[in-house]
């Protein structure tokens, strides 16, 4: 029942965030210690995203192998929900919010090395929406609270086009989910491809 490869990786990357996260936490910086402290940056949210996601893989991971052979439907059921939970993860937050930062490799080869199942395109797409909409209007309201914007650009434009910013960062997010749809089904599709490949007879 030794760990395969992947599995250890992800064993890594989640040890890894977890270590960011803590030296983050630990830097002092006056914007932390302001309304929202660091809950305010995409940056800081995308980490904890990050964080939770590859510690359901890990999770999920663990899962398979206590489960594995054993024939207890309610586990299976169990890791079934897991599965379908690191999937939607992976699709709706992790590969969209990932892509603006340096954990995109980590995601990139999370995706290469499992097989994800992306949700149906319009929840998808509505729970990102979801997201980033949540995450304008928290901005906003730190705005409102403290009077200075999370981001100080925005302070130096007007309402217009902070409306026509805003709204191009939720398009962008809907484009980055789609992107990451099509790059699943690209991977596994060759993947798949190259199996059926090799099990071709060979024409002597």
């Amino acid at each position: 029942m030794a760990l395969v490869p992947c599995q250890v990786l992800r064993v890594a990357i989640l040890l890894s965030y977890c270590s960011i996260l803590c030296n983050y936490k630990a830097i002092e910086m006056p914007s932390h210690q302001t309304y929202g402290g660091s809950w305010k940056f995409l940056t800081f949210i995308d980490l904890v995203i990050q964080a939770v996601f590859f510690g359901i893989c890990v999770l999920t991971d663990l899962s398979s192998l206590l489960t594995r052979g054993n024939g207890n439907q309610e586990q299976e059921r169990q890791l079934k929900k897991l599965i379908s939970l690191r999937d939607w993860m992976l699709a709706v937050l992790a590969f969209p919010v990932g892509v603006h930062t340096t954990v995109l490799p980590f995601i990139l080869i999370e995706m290469r090395t499992s097989h994800h199942a992306y949700p149906r395109r319009n929840s998808g797409l509505a729970a990102i929406c979801t997201f980033s909409v949540g995450y304008i209007l928290w901005v906003c309201w730190v705005h409102h609270v403290t009077g200075m914007w999370v981001y100080p650009f925005l302070e130096h434009i007007g309402p217009g086009a902070r409306i026509v910013f805003f709204g191009f960062t939720t398009i962008l997010m809907n484009f980055l989910y789609l992107l990451g749809e099509v790059l699943n089904s690209y991977i596994w599709d060759t993947q798949r491809s190259m199996e059926e490949e090799k099990e071709k007879p060979k024409l002597e």
